[in-house]
């Protein structure tokens, strides 16, 4: 057995593509070894800002023979049609075998197919890789026909100790990488795939990005408490400078104490968007002026002009948040939200200011599903929402839209609600983000996403397989999540029809109602999502959905509790004793051409298992009744439950099929009403498998 090592070196690649690239290259050779029959130990991947690596371990060093068979004609086939296989197989007619396929002979050819050597079909795989490979963006250099993210000048690849002469455009690959720009710029030749991270990490590069993560993690976390402070995690920060940096170092900054009177997140957002520092906290948990810088490199300074740079740099960017943060302040939000008429929402859909005056409208409406929410408060929330979208901090640090309006609205003594709403309107911004939690906050956040989901879906800027530009998606998730989290009965189908009213009937390129409805498939679509992620199958959610309820608190709790009962034996014998009756219903109405959907008729009942579950559906129609009312859906399934010896015993018994037409047709009446009583609760013939 081998081992393979693939590296190509090039110019810095992008923090944000390295793990992608990583990825696809480990599962585009995972997949191409797999193709060709050479089976593997182990493969990991390796990424840095300047390397993409990828080693495999126990590849064997001759791909295994191969038989293959190929049919060919029957043996009573006319001749020409045996020749024209012949031909095309190499073989001469005493080389076929004879087969019985079904009630025929026919002819097979079968060869044996050496296999090749491992490195052949290795130099291959990894040349067609190569050209395949797929960047998010990429570019040619010089006069070099190829592409690549960045300029690619080495490529190294090493099996069973030799090199495989891989070609992509002007390079050929060597056993040769290169180290550290500046601590070991020196080319670095190897012997062995398993020498490669060793090799490297001498010459000041750890190549392995989880151990790159994991030390810088650590070494932050240390340095901080030297300085009895407590560093501010951020997980998307601290893996965008493991992107950066190759050999880190670890150092502290400090600025001016007296930006410390700028709002914290003025202070964070600097340092975490603009200058990719980490930013600590005092043992009270108020924010220090000392700051984490990832450096790339050993100084004989011991870092101390990289700390200077780096906190010259810090100030004149906080000075300039100073600055607007003063200049912001002089001026009422409510005068600022006047400049919404020059800020564009969309072409087709008019300005920020026509935005927040339909929310204006729509806000209220949603309030009235919101316990305790003041229309008056929801109102001069959604007025102001978007106030400091054109005020000087947002220009500058665009990343604190609603967070500054919040402050401004504060220090103008607006009513905390509305404060905390023109902040929390945008939640949430990810999957991972908070939902509002405040009256106001809902219903200026719900009526702001629904509005730009409808405008959107009107002019048809509709998400498109993996493209969504609008993050339609997201702000669907989010209104699905801010209901469900808060327990909202936000009748959606309402709240999206009430939205559609406020916009214009010439900018919906589709009936207003046909607009509502693939919204509510959409939505529908991002439930199914959401509910899969936490278990709960997607037919299960369009059983449910089926019954046309647009509740979602409703709908989410019904299909939880569909999928705990069909996990139950009673549920799943009752889904195939229910499948067995509507099958034998379809069937009849079918060929009978008509419809079974009358009630039996007690009088004609022979057998005691019809008796028997009569009554049991009998005694359960109060129950469910009960049940769905009070929406205890967990209830609403044990009482299904009930059925399943009495529809058991009756599919055994009872013969349905029978030459007296009467009993016959009501037999099929005590099928079809199976079916319908359990379709009360969600449509089971929805339900896969």
């Amino acid at each position: 057995m081998a081992d393979l090592l693939f590296e190509c070196f090039s110019e810095e690649i992008p923090a944000r593509m390295q793990s992608g690239a990583a990825e696809q290259l480990e599962s585009k050779l995972a997949d191409a070894l797999k193709a060709a029959r050479l089976a593997y130990e182990r493969i990991e991947r390796f990424v840095s800002p300047r390397h993409l690596a990828v080693r495999v371990t126990g590849l064997p060093v001759q791909q295994p023979d191969q038989t293959i068979e190929r049919k060919g004609p029957k043996t009573s086939a006319p001749e020409q049609a045996i020749q024209g296989f012949l031909k095309s197989t190499g073989l001469s007619k005493d080389q076929l075998e004879v087969r019985m396929v079904g009630k025929d002979e026919c002819f097979f050819a079968v060869t044996e197919e050496k296999g090749r050597d491992t490195a052949t079909a290795i130099r291959d795989i990894l040349e067609k890789i190569l050209t395949d490979f797929h960047w998010p963006k990429s570019q040619r250099w010089g006069a070099h026909s190829i592409n690549w993210v960045r300029p690619l000048q080495n490529i190294c690849c090493l099996f069973d100790g030799a090199v495989v002469p891989v070609t992509f455009g002007h390079l050929t690959a060597n056993n040769v990488t290169y180290g550290h720009r500046f601590l070991g710029p020196q080319p670095i030749t190897l012997t062995q795939a398993t020498d490669y991270e060793a090799a490297l990490e001498k010459a000041h590069v750890i190549i392995h990005p989880v151990r790159r993560k994991e030390k810088i993690h650590a070494d932050m976390r240390q340095i901080a408490a030297q300085h009895k402070l407590t560093l501010v995690e951020d997980e998307g920060l601290l893996e965008e400078v493991t992107g950066l940096v190759e050999w880190p170092v670890i150092l502290v900054g400090e600025f001016d104490a007296s930006f410390l009177n700028l709002p914290p997140e003025v202070l964070v957002s600097e340092m975490r968007h603009h200058q990719k520092y980490f930013a600590l906290k005092n043992p009270d948990g108020s924010l220090s002026n000392r700051f984490v810088i990832v450096g790339n490199m050993i100084t004989q300074d011991g870092g101390k002009a990289v700390i200077h740079g780096n906190g010259r740099v810090l100030r004149a960017r906080l000075s300039d948040g100073a600055f607007f943060w003063n200049q912001d302040r002089n001026k009422p939000l409510s005068d600022w939200a006047k400049a919404l008429d020059g800020v564009i929402f969309h072409a087709a859909l008019g300005s920020i200011k026509s935005k927040v005056d339909r929310l204006c409208t729509l806000a209220p409406h949603i309030a009235a599903h919101i316990p305790q929410a003041n229309v008056k408060q929801v109102v001069r929330a959604a007025e102001l929402c978007k106030a400091d979208l054109v005020c000087g901090m947002v220009g500058e640090f665009p990343e604190l839209q609603g967070i500054m309006g919040r402050y401004y609205a504060q220090g103008q003594q607006e009513d905390v609600a509305v404060a905390d709403a023109i902040r929390d309107h945008y939640k949430p911004v990810g999957a991972n983000d908070d939902v509002p939690t405040q009256p106001t906050g809902i219903a200026v956040s719900l009526a702001d996403k629904l509005d730009s989901l409808v405008g959107l879906f009107a002019i048809d800027e509709r998400p498109t397989g993996s493209k969504d530009p609008y993050a339609l998606r997201r702000a669907a998730l989010g209104i699905i999540r801010t209901i469900l989290d808060n327990g909202l009965r936000l009748p959606l189908k309402a709240a999206l029809e009430q939205s559609a009213t406020y916009y214009a009937d010439a900018i919906f390129k589709h009936p207003r109602q046909e607009t509502v409805e693939a919204l509510l498939q959409f939505f529908a679509d991002r439930l199914k999502v959401m509910l899969r992620d936490q278990g709960i199958r997607h037919d299960y959610v369009a059983a449910v959905l089926a019954r046309g309820d647009d509740d979602l608190l409703r709908v989410t709790a019904k299909a939880r509790a569909l999928s705990e009962f069909l996990a139950t034996d009673d549920g799943a014998n009752l889904l195939a004793a229910y499948r067995r009756a509507s099958n034998i219903v379809a069937a009849e109405e079918k060929k009978d051409g008509t419809a079974y959907h009358g009630d039996p008729d007690a009088s004609l009942f022979e057998l005691e298992e019809e008796k028997t579950l009569h009554a049991a559906l009998l005694a359960m129609a109060a129950a469910l009744k009960s049940a769905l009312e009070t929406e205890a859906y967990a209830n609403a399934m044990k009482t299904l439950a009930t059925l399943r010896q009495p529809v058991d015993a009756y599919l055994e018994r009872v013969m349905v099929n029978v030459d007296n037409g009467a009993l016959r047709k009501n037999r099929l009446y005590t099928l079809s009403l199976i079916r319908r009583r359990m379709d009360e609760i969600v449509d089971f013939g929805l339900i896969e498998g």
